[in-house]
């Protein structure tokens, strides 16, 4: 698939152990379009979990964003982020934000196993091919009718439509925002150490509800 290819090259060109793309929406990030393995995949999921990271305030900041050092300076940074995937191995994180124009459509992350900074020439290749992936994100999408999204995006992408869903059923459960419900989710899956995903699926499934939680945690 195109979208795997683009992970591998981006890895591949800029000397990374690994690469990831996050999709991202109002500065909410709507999930991980592709990844190069276990461990990419576990450093989107955990930004995704906790709001948080290289991706997320690359996107936010429409600026890089490199962390040479996660154990370190890293840990001040995004400390819950950090620990979990410091945990994983990884040494050093790196984002880049996807943009054509005005659009913006989340960001490029790349790692490596051991702490470093990147070189002049791994930084502009990394800043070149944020902007290739944007551009190959919306020819992906322009093929699509109005309204629909690409098939090519939605088999490769992993978007928590459930997690939505979820963010507005406790929004209207609690009588806040969806931003501030989705919040919510995050906070609670991190408390139980629960996927936000699974702790999605049991506000959906109505096994969970938000405004009687005192109640069910007694």
């Amino acid at each position: 698939m195109v979208t795997e290819r683009l992970c591998a090259s981006c890895a591949a060109l800029t000397g990374m152990s690994g690469a990831g793309i996050m999709l991202m929406a109002d500065d909410l990030a709507q999930g991980s379009l592709c990844s190069t393995g276990p461990t990419s995949a576990l450093i989107e999921q955990v930004q995704y979990t906790l709001g948080e990271g290289p991706c997320v305030d690359a996107h936010r900041q429409g600026r890089p964003v490199v962390e040479p050092d996660l154990a370190g300076t890293g840990a001040g940074r995004w400390a819950a982020f950090a620990e979990l995937v410091v945990a994983a191995g990884v040494g050093a994180v790196f984002g880049f934000p996807l943009r054509v124009g005005a659009v913006r459509l989340g960001a490029l992350n790349l790692y490596r196993d051991s702490p470093g900074d990147l070189s002049d020439d791994q930084h502009a290749d990394a800043l070149v091919l944020a902007d290739v992936a944007a551009e190959v994100i919306l020819l992906l999408q322009a093929r699509a009718p109005a309204g629909m999204l690409a098939d090519e995006l939605a088999r490769s992408a992993d978007l928590h439509v459930v997690v939505h869903q979820a963010a507005g059923m406790v929004a209207v459960q609690l009588g806040i925002g969806v931003t501030d419900a989705l919040v919510r989710l995050r906070a609670h899956a991190f408390a139980y150490d629960r996927p936000l995903r699974e702790v999605a699926d049991d506000v959906v499934a109505r096994r969970l509800r938000f405004d009687t939680l005192d109640d069910q945690d007694d």
